[in-house]
């Protein structure tokens, strides 16, 4: 009998709000160890802790994006544990009324498109931060553990899945458009590499056709797309090949090893029990009526999949939407302006995420402080399409206005990129090559049919590079077929 994968994925994203999530001290990545700290964040005696309003607005704006309902009353819990970054001995967290629960999130992978359910998304504080020296940063070998408590306090939103993915692909692609909708709200860097989002995955399998679960494993330390889902692919080989040999696994948390590209036990997963949840003394509950649900609702952006929908409604390829969706805020917005300027959208979002996207990546530059308008956009595909620019003088063009230079029709002829277009003036250079290559011409005649990209060449190294190809083409083949 085959296994079948069960995951679910916990989502940590920390808020970029100015101030933390219970005290005033800065939200700043990269500072000097142990600046943004005070009594309430290190949970010294008689400090107390005040919510940050916008932190309640964020986590409403993420519950709503992703279809879930807002708990109209939500309160606070201490979750009780003992690590040496978590300074107050607990975190402020919450438990069995969280702010959004039962929501749900769609994804497409290889053409199929499934619901994945959102069990809770809840409000907490953030740990510090534990640095081990030497043994390769991992604590059971490090000489020595400094600890930085500027995290410490920091807005905190976990996004809890139901264990409704069933491959790492799956898990992959569900990572990825969460991040793209916190991205697209605004509300955290959503950076993997600075932590700003943070990814655990719970794996078990069960026999194919079960409705059983199987012991649940998590995985932490996943620090990109790709770490997600190639620690998800061998915690699952590793579950089967456990079982098929007569183990027994264990409710545990691993480490992933992205060097070794293995998963490493750490210690055994704690229940809720182990915490000893009981309700925060210091906080009152927080009360998110409907009107401040329809405030909030009123603000929130398009999101990822309606943008993806509208594109595609353009004519614009599912595979071409999706990188669009993916592309800077400016280059959608050009997209918008130049398909408003009456551009095909499919012509214009090749366009963005082929040649622009790669020129600003070249060029190392903000993409908002690209020259190129939508307007000029919209010129420059219509050029393309009336035969007025080659494809790569038209990449030449697009180098030119994005440098500043002018619009599209004045950077072509300021940079001398224009084709010819005028049907005399071709037929005349096509005469003159037919004229001169009569070797050609007979090979040609006598079958030999691929001759004619040759005389095309000739063509165009007579006229520049200025002639329309395709028109050299047609005429080539007219005059020798005439005989």
């Amino acid at each position: 009998m085959s296994w079948e994968p069960v995951i679910g994925i916990e989502v940590h994203v920390e808020l970029r709000t100015d101030s933390k999530m219970f005290c005033g001290c800065a939200v700043s990545f990269g500072e000097e160890p142990n600046v943004n700290i005070c009594p309430v964040c290190l949970g010294l005696p008689g400090s107390l802790p005040v919510p940050n309003r916008r932190a309640i607005e964020w986590i409403t704006e993420i519950g709503l994006a992703l279809n879930c309902r807002i708990s109209p009353v939500s309160v606070f819990h201490r979750k009780n544990y003992f690590y040496a970054d978590l300074p107050k001995n607990y975190q402020i967290s919450q438990y069995d009324v969280p702010v959004a629960h039962d929501g749900w999130l769609e994804i497409t992978v290889d053409g199929a498109t499934r619901r994945i359910g959102i069990e809770r998304a809840h409000m907490e504080e953030d740990t510090g931060k534990s640095i081990h020296l030497g043994g390769g940063g991992r604590i059971h070998s490090a000489e020595a553990t400094l600890l930085d408590f500027n995290r410490a306090g920091v807005p905190l939103v976990e996004v809890v899945s139901r264990p409704d993915l069933r491959s790492a692909a799956e898990a992959r692609a569900y990572a990825q458009e969460l991040r793209a909708i916190v991205a697209e709200l605004g509300v955290s860097d959503a950076r993997l590499e600075e932590g700003s989002i943070r990814f655990d995955a719970n794996v078990s399998v069960r026999r194919s056709g079960s409705e059983d679960f199987g012991t649940k494993v998590e995985i932490k330390n996943m620090n990109s797309f790709r770490s997600l889902e190639r620690a998800i692919d061998f915690e699952i080989a590793r579950q089967v090949d456990v079982l098929e040999a007569g183990g027994v696994l264990v409710q545990e948390t691993r480490h992933w090893d992205e060097e070794a590209g293995v998963t490493r036990g750490m210690r055994t997963k704690e229940g809720s029990s182990d915490y000893r949840y009981f309700t925060e003394p210091d906080l009152v509950p927080m009360v998110i009526d409907e009107r401040w649900q329809d405030e909030i609702r009123a603000r929130m952006p398009e999101l990822p999949a309606a943008r993806r929908a509208r594109y595609r409604g353009l004519g614009v390829d599912p595979q071409t939407a999706g990188a669009l969706v993916g592309a800077p805020e400016a280059f959608r917005r050009l997209f918008d302006e130049a398909v408003e300027a009456g551009a095909d959208a499919r012509a214009v979002a090749n366009w963005i995420t082929g040649e622009l996207v790669a020129w600003a990546r070249r060029e190392a530059v903000d993409p908002s402080t690209v020259a190129v308008t939508g307007a000029g956009l919209a010129e420059l595909v219509a050029m393309v399409a009336a035969g007025e620019l080659s494809a790569s003088a038209a990449k030449d063009v697009l180098d030119g206005m994005a440098r500043g230079e002018g619009s599209a029709r004045q950077v072509a002829e300021s940079r001398d990129l224009l084709q010819i277009t005028d049907r005399g003036a071709i037929e005349s250079a096509v005469d003159e090559v037919l004229a001169e290559q009569v070797e050609a011409v007979q090979r040609y005649r006598s079958g030999e049919t691929k001759v004619v990209g040759f005389l095309v060449g000739q063509v165009m190294r007579a006229t520049g590079g200025k002639a329309d190809p395709r028109a050299v083409n047609e005429l080539i083949r007219a005059k020798l077929d005439e005989a």
